[in-house]
C-alpha cells in the first residue's frame, strides 16, 4: 500500500484508521488497538497524520514522530466540516485524514511532557480553587437560612466562622453545627492543597527562564507565566501577537456579510483558563497603587473615559496578551519604560527600550492605540 496520507479517530482502546493514497483514494481501512497501533506504524513508511487535538493525542503524537512520522493535531471544530453524510468513526478518520492535507488549516502543537505535567498542575489547582468556592457558598447559604450573614471574601469568612461555630447563643442547632464544622475544616484543607499548588507553580516559574520573562510584563505573574507556557510553548503555532490574543479570545466576534461589517463581544475562543488568568492581569494593572508611572497609564484611562471599565480590562488584557506573545517567541527580555524615563530620554531612546513590542503594542509610547475594529 502506498499510504501518504492517514487520519486517526482516537479512542480508549481501540482506533479507526484511514489511509489515503496520493491522489486520495482510501487504500487502508483499520480497527487496531492501542498496542497494535504503534506496532503497525512502526513497520509504515513515513506518512502525514492527522489527529484530532484531545485526550491522549499529545502522547500518541510524539510516539509517532519518534517512528519518523510527521503528526499534526488538528482542533475537533475545524475536523468537523470534513464529514461526510452520517457520522461514525470511520467517517471521522477520513474526515481528519482530508483536514490534515488542507494548506491553510491550522494545528495545535505536540505537548512536551514538562508543559503536559504543568498544565495538570493549573488543572488540579483551578479544580481545588472551585471547590473552595462552592464550600463558601453553601456555608454562606446555611447561615443566611438561620438570619445570619457576613460580608463576601474569604478573609471574612475567616474572621466570622470561629466566632460563629463558638457562639452559643445563634439559634443553631447540633446538627447544623456539625455541618459547618465539617464544611470549615474542608475550607481549611482546601486552603492548603491550593496553597502547596501555587507555591510549587511559584518554583516552576522561578527555575523557567522563559516565565521570567513574561514576569517582567505587568500583570503578568507565576500562574499566568506558567500557563501560558504550558499551553502555547514558544508561541510558534501563531505567526503574530494578533493571532494568539484572537486564539485566546480577546477580540470581538464577527458577524459580518454584504460588506458591512458588524462586531459583537469577545469571541471567548481558545484557551478559557488562560484567557480568565489574561482578564484578572489585567485587572491588576488598572488597580495598581503606581499606576501613574506606566506609560500605559494614558492609554488607559482614555479608556475608561470612552466605555465600561469592563470592556476597557478586557483590552488590556488583549494588549498585554500580546506583549507576551512577543516576549516568549522572541525569546528576549521586555522593559516597560516608565513615564518619566521615557520623557526624559526622548523619543529615540523610548523606540530603543521597546523595540522589541513596538510594532505589537502602539499606544503604549505615546502613539494612539489601534481603533477597536482591528482588535485594540
Amino acid at each position: 500500500m502506498n499510504v501518504h496520507t492517514v487520519g486517526i479517530d482516537l479512542g480508549k482502546t481501540a482506533f479507526h484508521v484511514i489511509g489515503l493514497d496520493q491522489p486520495g483514494n482510501i487504500v487502508m481501512k483499520k480497527r487496531p488497538t492501542r498496542s497494535q497501533l504503534l506496532r503497525q506504524f512502526s513497520n509504515t513508511p513515513a506518512c502525514l497524520i492527522g489527529m484530532e487535538a484531545c485526550c491522549g493525542a499529545h502522547h500518541l503524537g510524539t510516539a509517532l514522530v519518534a517512528q519518523g512520522h510527521e503528526v499534526r493535531l488538528i482542533p475537533p471544530q475545524f475536523v468537523r466540516p470534513f464529514v461526510k453524510s452520517n457520522k461514525n468513526d470511520y467517517k471521522d478518520a477520513e474526515a481528519i485524514a482530508e483536514a490534515v492535507q488542507r494548506p491553510t488549516m491550522r494545528f495545535v502543537p505536540i505537548k512536551t511532557q514538562d508543559q503536559l505535567d504543568l498544565q495538570a498542575l493549573h488543572r488540579v489547582r483551578d479544580r481545588l480553587v472551585s471547590r473552595r468556592t462552592a464550600v463558601v457558598n453553601q456555608v454562606r447559604a446555611f447561615l443566611l437560612e438561620r438570619g445570619i450573614t457576613f460580608r463576601r471574601g474569604r478573609k471574612y469568612l475567616q474572621q466570622r466562622m470561629p466566632l460563629i461555630l463558638e457562639d452559643a447563643e445563634l439559634n443553631l442547632s447540633p446538627l447544623l453545627r456539625q455541618l459547618l464544622d465539617q464544611l470549615w475544616q474542608e475550607w481549611k484543607a482546601l486552603a492548603l492543597q491550593i496553597e502547596a499548588a501555587s507555591q510549587q507553580i511559584e518554583r516552576v516559574a522561578e527555575e523557567d527562564t522563559a516565565c521570567q520573562r513574561l514576569q517582567q510584563i505587568p500583570g503578568v505573574g507565576p500562574l499566568v507565566a506558567t500557563a501560558m507556557v504550558a499551553a502555547v510553548g514558544n508561541g510558534s503555532a501563531f505567526i503574530k501577537g494578533r493571532d494568539f490574543a484572537a486564539w485566546l479570545g480577546l477580540v470581538p466576534r464577527q458577524h459580518s456579510t454584504g460588506g458591512k461589517a458588524k462586531l459583537l463581544g469577545i469571541s471567548k475562543r481558545g484557551n478559557p483558563y488562560l484567557r480568565r488568568l489574561f482578564i484578572h492581569g489585567a485587572r491588576s494593572v488598572f488597580h495598581q497603587t503606581h499606576r501613574d508611572r506606566l506609560t500605559l497609564d494614558a492609554w488607559m484611562s482614555q479608556l475608561e473615559g470612552r466605555m465600561h471599565r469592563n470592556v476597557a480590562v478586557v483590552a488590556v488584557a488583549n494588549k498585554l496578551a500580546r506583549i507576551a506573545w512577543a516576549v516568549l517567541a522572541k525569546g528576549e527580555n521586555y522593559h516597560w519604560p516608565a513615564k518619566s524615563c521615557a520623557n526624559e530620554a526622548g523619543p529615540g531612546t523610548a523606540r530603543t527600550a521597546g523595540k522589541l513590542t513596538q510594532e505589537l503594542t502602539s499606544g503604549i509610547h505615546g502613539v494612539p492605540a489601534p481603533p477597536p475594529v482591528e482588535g485594540w
